[in-house]
């Protein structure tokens, strides 16, 4: 699902409007009328105060049009008209008098604090005040009115966008912005939905398809995509009935230190449970019992040091290497890594110590196999690209990174983040419950046993990490947030890629 600038989406409406043959009152009536079918669908027709708070642009136009449908469908609705301005839009107006031609209490206008209305806690708030196209801070009364509807506790629904939010910016007053429980936005979501400073203000979020030009949508580009199963499955390579275990390569795990042999455990049983037809380990001696026992589907080398990573084999020549989990960061490790990366041409995956060795060596960057795989934290990628000031800018710099250096980086968190060849994919599956210990080992396993079997980097990285997070939610939904571990992202791996093609 492409996801579009405020720029792009005011010229979709445009197309929408000349090639639909409709006006913009039309097309907002067709907007306003999905979001009217949605709360009817959850309100069930229940006696609540619902109190819609209009702005005098488009936004407050599609809050107009969905409190004339509420009264209509017999719902108890107060507007509140913010006059803010003494400049409303066309559509503003003409939805203005569709209302008061089918109700006789008219909307009541707030243009000081003095005019603030009493919200109950047990109201529903819808808000309708700014949309996508806001390019200022909300300054003086209108940012109280703002910061009283969020103190008043009452559930908020926000209209395309929560008021306040930019589309293209962090705000810098985070308490003058709507926090709202739930958002309806209008045809594609927002980037500012998905990053890790603004995401909390949208709530659950549900995206409404109002029509839009279908021939603009498919054929506009953008960097930004999100990931849903529609493109995750496009992703999938099928298996041929006549194949063995050479034809789904070979991935090397490399990593593990004394009482950090988990992670290494964790991460090549999950490239078995993605496909890999064959994964050996090469860790310290001191972790042999452990894979062997635990794991006897994997091949074990180990190094001739007890505790630590020194000498690495490199007479082998795996499909992928996984290399840094649990490896520690000792100059003799470090070393042996310089010395597997300039022997190494193919494409390999560098996580958790192995990131940590890069940030602190950065002369290793030039060593690295183009293609290769990063996959950081926020504060192991902290420490590889340098400060930030918000997360636009921390996109930006992302971005010059993986494209000077010709990578793949997967910046894990709520939404983790794919960056490769000049886009960013934006993965929508995962629950909170995965911020557990090992869950990006897991990760990480996933991924190189994706390029094993002959996937791009890039298709590996974002195919492994909608998997990753939907095998999380089947757990989560059999097991609570807080009693998913690792290992049971791992095990439902064979029921997220069943998942994957369900209807």
């Amino acid at each position: 699902m492409k996801i579009f600038s405020a720029a792009q989406l005011k010229k979709a409406d445009e197309l929408t409007i000349k090639n639909q043959g409709i006006t913009s009152t039309q097309l907002m009536e067709r907007a306003a009328s999905l979001v009217t079918n949605e709360i009817d669908k959850r309100l069930q027709r229940a006696d609540i105060a619902i109190k819609i708070f209009c702005g005098i642009g488009n936004n407050g136009g599609d809050g107009l049009v969905i409190a004339r449908q509420l009264i209509e469908k017999g719902y108890r609705v107060k507007v509140f008209v913010v006059n803010y301005s003494d400049n409303r839009s066309q559509d503003f107006l003409i939805n203005y008098d569709r209302l008061k031609e089918t109700t006789n209490d008219w909307p009541e206008y707030i243009k000081d604090e003095d005019d603030f209305p009493e919200i109950d806690p047990n109201d529903f708030v819808i808000d309708a005040i700014f949309g996508i196209g806001l390019n200022r801070p909300l300054e003086g009364w209108i940012g109280e009115l703002v910061t009283y509807i969020n103190q008043s506790k009452a559930f908020i629904l926000a209209i395309d966008m929560p008021s306040g939010l930019f589309s293209d910016r962090v705000p810098a007053e985070k308490d003058r912005l709507i926090s709202a429980n739930f958002t309806l936005s209008f045809q594609t979501p927002k980037l500012v939905f998905f990053l890790p400073q603004t995401m909390d203000y949208v709530g659950d979020l549900q995206v409404l398809d109002i029509g839009l030009d279908r021939d603009f949508l498919s054929s506009e580009k953008t960097n930004y995509e999100l990931i849903i199963k529609h493109e995750a499955r496009t992703l999938y390579k099928p298996r041929k009935s006549n194949s063995h275990k050479g034809n789904y390569g070979h991935a090397l795990v490399i990593g593990g230190s004394y009482g950090k042999i988990g992670s290494v455990l964790l991460s090549t049983k999950a490239a078995l449970r993605t496909g890999a037809g064959l994964v050996s380990t090469f860790i310290p001696k001191c972790g042999y019992n452990i894979l062997q026992t635990a794991l006897p589907e994997a091949m074990v080398i180990t190094d001739k040091n007890e505790e630590k990573l020194t000498n690495i084999d490199h007479r082998m020549d795996p499909s992928v290497i996984c290399f840094g989990m649990g490896a520690g960061k000792d100059p003799k490790t470090v070393e042996a890594f310089k010395e597997l990366l300039q022997k190494t041409e193919k494409p390999m995956l560098i996580d958790a110590d192995g990131l940590n060795m890069i940030s602190e060596n950065q002369e290793l960057l030039e060593f690295l196999p183009k293609k290769s795989v990063l996959t950081p934290h926020p504060k192991e990628l902290q420490r590889l690209i340098g400060d930030w000031k918000d997360d636009f800018q921390k996109i930006e710099k992302v971005q010059e990174f993986t494209q000077s250096h010709d990578l793949v980086l997967v910046l894990k968190g709520s939404h983790t983040f794919i960056f490769g060849d000049g886009h960013v994919y934006i993965n929508n599956s995962g629950n909170p419950g995965m911020a557990t210990a090992g869950s990006g080992d897991v990760l990480s396993g996933i991924i190189a046993g994706l390029i094993s079997q002959q996937y791009e980097p890039l298709a590996a990285a974002i195919l492994g990490v909608y998997l990753h997070g939907l095998s999380g939610d089947i757990v989560a939904e059999n097991r609570s947030y807080q009693a998913l571990i690792s290992g049971d992202i791992v095990e439902n791996m064979g029921a997220a890629f069943q998942a994957l093609f369900a209807d």
